[in-house]
């Protein structure tokens, strides 16, 4: 990857102070981490770092404490699960700033690993205050950003410092960047992207910007049923935002002038009640009730949407195909997401794929290990796809 500055171009970090901003916004149960996948894709870059004689120094958000401390909010109860993935033991400063930040981190010697209270006990992070990034960069030679999940927003620990200190990707941000640029800046052809999801109105930016750049699109999941609704088609008591029905219309003119094609369900599981293991039948989408609810794609449209798989080169995937949550209506996003995977495999697919409820299907469907990337960024993984600028990514580019 050439368009971004990464720890290749740093060059030896021996003895120097490295701000290292990462995401340890993880899911606490009292004191307990219950889910540490976010501690441990930061491990491998701390540790190529600090086994690089680096003094590490990490910065990190957690909640939303609006700018003062709050005690819930404190990074502390995250550094015994930190240090236990790390394998080696993690300091701690009380502040990120000022007189208690500057002594810990004089402290430190080579190698070693300080994590700095939460920046957003500063008003100064959020507002991306020159005097806040200043006081961050006094304890800094380098900056490196590790924090792509957070690149969405221009806050001093994740844009402005890139502006003070030599400032470059740390290694899981630049996997992410990699991932995304196979995806969607210079993919290879043809590329099917798969969006799914309860609402049209959530994702319009994204389905619109995807129509310009993808060859195929499948729209699933409560979404379709908006597209189905502004085709005609009855849906009876189907999730469906009537009101976007022009909308719809629109982005399918937009996808025919583009020359995308579009893939929408053919046929639905439909049940009269949202609950798992509902009594349930199979119908085109010509024939849903006036009570029926769709609640997944049928075995047609999931053959149709493999079929499509099998001819795309890259595929980037964002949201289940149904209410993957609830059995049985979990089986078409299961059965395209093994068909990806397999396919991934195979090495006939570059699979790209992000977002909460697409981590958790792929998940489900024992194959987010089969991707080539699965995204937890949330919403900078969204902006991204929508075509948006992401100031955390756009001060690692290289200039010229």
């Amino acid at each position: 990857m050439t368009a971004f500055r990464t720890l290749d171009d740093a060059g030896s970090l021996q003895g120097k102070r490295v701000l290292l901003r990462v995401d340890l916004n993880v899911p606490m149960e009292g004191e307990r981490v219950t889910d540490a996948t976010r501690i441990e894709r930061i491990v491998p870059t701390i540790r190529e770092i600090a086994d690089g004689s680096g003094r590490v120094v990490l910065l990190a958000h957690f909640g939303r404490p609006k700018g003062k401390p709050v005690e819930r909010d404190s990074l502390r109860q995250v550094v015994s699960a930190l240090s236990q993935h790390l394998g080696r033991p993690v300091a701690f400063a009380e502040d990120c700033i000022g007189e208690t930040a500057s002594s810990a981190v004089s402290a430190l010697k080579d190698g070693d690993v300080l994590l700095l209270e939460n920046t957003r006990f500063h008003t100064g992070e959020e507002k991306n205050e020159a005097g806040f990034v200043a006081a961050l960069a006094a304890n800094g030679d380098v900056f490196v950003n590790e924090a792509f999940s957070a690149a969405h927003r221009a806050h001093a620990s994740t844009e402005g410092l890139a502006h003070v200190l030599p400032a470059y990707a740390g290694r899981l941000m630049q996997a992410e960047l990699d991932a995304l640029t196979k995806g969607l800046e210079s993919p290879t052809r043809p590329v099917i992207a798969l969006v799914g999801g309860a609402k049209v109105s959530s994702k319009i930016d994204l389905l619109q910007n995807l129509v310009a750049k993808v060859d195929m699109l499948v729209i699933g999941g409560g979404m379709a049923n908006t597209f189905l609704h502004a085709q005609g088609k009855a849906v009876g008591k189907s999730l469906c935002e009537k009101d976007l029905a022009e909308t719809a219309l629109r982005i399918l003119d937009a996808a025919a002038a583009a020359k995308c094609r579009i893939i929408l369900p053919v046929d639905a599981v439909v049940a009269t009640e949202f609950k798992a293991n509902a009594a349930h039948e199979t119908v085109g989408v010509d024939a849903v009730s006036e009570t029926g609810m769709i609640l997944d794609a049928g075995p047609a449209s999931v053959a149709e949407i493999d079929a499509a798989i099998d001819e795309a080169a890259t595929l980037v995937w964002n949201g289940p195909l149904g209410a993957f949550e609830l059995t049985p209506f979990d089986a078409a996003t299961v059965a395209a997401a093994r068909h990806a995977a397999e396919r991934t495999k195979a090495g006939k697919l570059v699979s790209v794929a992000g977002g909460g409820d697409t981590v958790a299907a792929l998940n489900h469907a024992g194959v987010a290990d089969d991707f080539s990337y699965v995204s937890t960024a949330g919403g900078a993984f969204l902006e991204w796809l929508e075509g948006k600028v992401l100031p955390g990514v756009e001060a690692l580019r290289v200039k010229g």
